[in-house]
């Protein structure tokens, strides 16, 4: 097994938290860290429905990282829940509770319940970029070919 790069992220549960594991990995190779949904009493979200979902936990990224949170699949399959700003962005510096952001795309109404895994996190490295404004850019093939310029197949 490769070594892995690893950092310590401090977790603080909050008060609401009571009872509920730690994000945590599921699987050895597993990129995202499970988060779970700290709600007091089930939430219903009926299709087109977006709610805030709470965790319960603030954590502390270390400077030079960010967690990116995203939907987890399954749900988006079988249920068609996502979330409205995927990935959602957990910057260094913010100590706040991290809310989910959900929203059902979906045909039928869904309940989340306490404990149930909603979202992943994944830790992931940042670079931040020197801003200079200029007059011309470097030519590519591409140029300002987008949005399916290069077709489907």
């Amino acid at each position: 097994m490769p070594v892995l790069d690893r950092i310590r992220l401090n977790i603080k549960p909050l008060p609401h938290h009571r009872g509920l594991p730690l994000p945590a990995y599921a699987s050895e190779g597993a990129s995202g860290m499970d988060i779970r949904a700290c709600v007091e009493a089930p939430v219903t979200l009926n299709p087109g429905d977006i709610r805030l979902i709470p965790t319960g936990f603030a954590v502390a990224i270390p400077t030079g990282f960010e967690g990116q949170i995203r939907p987890r699949s399954g749900l988006a399959l079988n249920h068609g829940i996502g979330m409205v700003n995927s990935p959602g962005t957990i910057d260094a510096d913010y100590r706040g509770e991290v809310g989910i952001i959900l929203v059902n795309w979906g045909n039928a109404p869904f309940v989340v319940k306490r404990g149930d895994r909603i979202a992943q996190m994944v830790i992931s490295r940042v670079c931040r970029a020197d801003v200079r404004e200029t007059e011309d850019l470097d030519a590519t093939l591409r140029g300002e070919g987008g949005f399916g310029h290069s077709g489907v197949r």
